[in-house]
């Protein structure tokens, strides 16, 4: 998958046969001493805390962005809390409120960003 000089076309066509296996996964090329382990350690099928079966390698993406348990902060009191809970969460925390210390009165936490233009 990369451009040979035509002279040593021949000769790395017979290398890479030889030495060189395209993962049938990912379609990496592994060579081909390294192949079963690469595909033991990246390719197996592990499960997920969100008790989701996927690939060893593509489970840190789903961590980070699709596992419903990934730690995610509120945007009212930033607490850290499982990603499946934050939307109950954000509408009991947003509905607290506070008192305005410039028109006395009690503002709900989710309204405080835009009460300044409303206030007094």
């Amino acid at each position: 998958k990369k451009d040979i000089p035509v002279a040593n076309f021949i000769m790395h066509e017979i290398h890479c046969s030889r030495n060189i296996e395209v993962c049938r996964y990912c379609s990496e090329l592994i060579p081909k001493s390294e192949i079963k382990n690469h595909i033991e350690c990246e390719h197996v099928q592990v499960t997920c805390k969100c008790r989701m079966k996927i690939e060893k390698c593509l489970l840190k993406d789903h961590e980070a962005s699709a596992c419903p348990l990934r730690p995610a902060a509120c945007q009212y009191c930033d607490i850290q809390l499982a990603f499946n809970k934050l939307q109950d969460h954000e509408i009991y925390c947003g509905a607290r409120t506070e008192r305005c210390g410039g028109c006395g009165r009690n503002v709900m936490v989710k309204d405080l960003k835009d009460h300044p233009q409303v206030c007094g």
